[in-house]
């Protein structure tokens, strides 16, 4: 039997990251490693990171400086960088930092056992490669232990729409789409033990286009369908869309298909066409907000999300006011919003840069207006009758936490129901980041 040693792995970004570092956990239990939530007496500690955040790379060699002291105490630690950042960076990592052991890119994570193995002989491993292996099908025969109510499935990597402020293409590559019936497979895995509510994921996983089960290309309203099948997995979700590739067949999923969850994240970044031409976008305001109604006419308690670029090069104020127009039209439920940061070997970044401060000020007025309606929205669930799927317990004896049909995250006190359950609460009263409820 291997000998058991410490895994301590710190993620960064967005829930494909998540789902990314639950895989390397695995792909190092053959070579006898389980998890630890701190890398105090860590074997080995691995920084999956994220290339979309300002000065990524500049955070993870900050950070690789205070790992590296663990070595002083356990001389045989080994250091680890994977994700965005590792592909982007590569040898420069360990030239940067000599306490680094291994640097793997986000299509090869599955070769970490073997990699390892070569860092315990004392030589560095580094892999950012783009395998022509699968490596979900690699990593296939997963763990059997219970899991959470909820999980991430990853049904598609990769991006071919180059937006000039987007690094994705060049760290995960061209879109490549899995196979419909290894996903359902997965699907049924994680329902045996405990999940509920899956949430698809994609760099823009509505380009899905998998193999599908007739031998036919699948898109992914046709996948949603086929895990509508699942017995037992009562909710279906997917992040992050292209408004280019919000097609029919998906809309009217959303209509028909009662596990598919009336919440949708379609991102449009500015309201100004002239913006949207030099991000590279392909498609209007106009377009954008057209789809938005046939969306809502479809399913029209939909509550939508959005992602929003502030500051992006040669905005000007009448671009940011055509931003505010059309968040105004829309009412967003939630919004991820960010100031423009240069990404290195990106079009934009070659560009004139907009004043530092004006940028921040275009970002506290849009966040004030997304926040404004964001509370109203919450205020308008109250009294309301919400079905939710309970995730954990809360901070108060007898309060039990999950999340609405709508994603909204929703405290139930004097609940005797257990995790995974779902239940029916009426909405009491709606705060910040979450609504109160009470069982029905």
């Amino acid at each position: 039997m291997a000998e058991t040693k410490k895994l301590f792995i710190k993620t960064y970004g967005c829930q494909m990251n998540v789902y990314d570092s639950e895989r390397m956990g695995e792909a190092l239990e053959a070579s006898g490693y389980v998890t630890t939530q701190t890398p105090d007496d860590a074997d080995m500690i691995l920084l999956n990171t994220c290339h979309i955040r300002e000065k990524a790379a500049e955070k993870i060699y900050s950070e690789l400086g205070r790992m590296k002291a663990h070595k002083v105490n356990n001389p045989d630690l080994k250091i680890g960088v994977a994700g965005c950042v590792a592909q982007a960076e590569g040898r420069e990592i360990m030239r940067r930092q000599p306490a680094v052991d291994l640097v793997v890119g986000p299509q090869s994570y599955h070769r970490l056992a073997e990699m390892e193995a070569k860092t315990r002989r004392g030589e560095k491993a580094l892999d950012t490669d783009f395998p022509i292996e699968d490596k979900f099908e690699v990593l296939k025969n997963r763990p059997k232990a219970r899991r959470a109510p909820t999980a991430f499935l990853t049904v598609q990597e990769g991006c071919d729409k180059f937006c000039a402020f987007c690094v994705v293409p060049y760290t995960r590559g061209a879109e490549s789409s899995r196979p419909v019936q290894r996903i359902v497979d997965e699907a049924k895995d994680l329902v045996e033990r405990g999940v509920r509510e899956i949430t698809l994921l994609g760099q823009n996983v509505n380009a899905y286009h998998g193999a599908g089960i007739d031998g036919n290309e699948w898109g992914l309203a046709q996948l949603i369908w086929e895990l509508d099948k699942v017995d037992g997995l009562e909710r279906i979700r997917f992040t992050t869309s292209h408004p280019n590739d919000m097609q029919d067949d998906l809309i009217e999923a959303h209509e028909h298909c009662s596990k598919l969850m009336p919440y949708l994240h379609l991102p449009v970044q500015s309201g100004s066409d002239r913006i949207l031409k030099r991000m590279n976008r392909s498609h209007t305001a106009e377009s954008y907000l057209r789809l938005i109604e046939r969306i809502r006419k479809a399913r029209p308690d939909i509550l939508m999300s959005g992602d929003f670029i502030v500051g992006f090069p040669e905005e000007t104020e009448a671009d940011f006011q055509a931003t505010l127009d059309l968040i105004e039209e829309v009412r967003y439920g939630y919004a991820y919003s960010f100031k423009y940061s240069t990404r290195p070997g990106t079009p934009a970044a070659e560009r004139a840069q907009v004043d530092d401060a004006e940028a921040n000020e275009r970002l506290q007025r849009l966040q004030a207006l997304i926040f404004r309606q964001q509370m109203e929205i919450q205020q308008s669930m109250v009294g309301r009758e919400v079905t939710v799927l309970l995730e954990k317990p809360g901070r108060d004896s007898g309060q039990m936490v999950g999340k609405s049909e709508y994603l909204h995250a929703v405290h139930i006190n004097d609940c005797t129901a257990q995790p995974g359950d779902l239940v029916k609460a009426r909405i009491t009263e709606a705060v910040r980041n979450s609504l109160a409820g009470a069982m029905v």
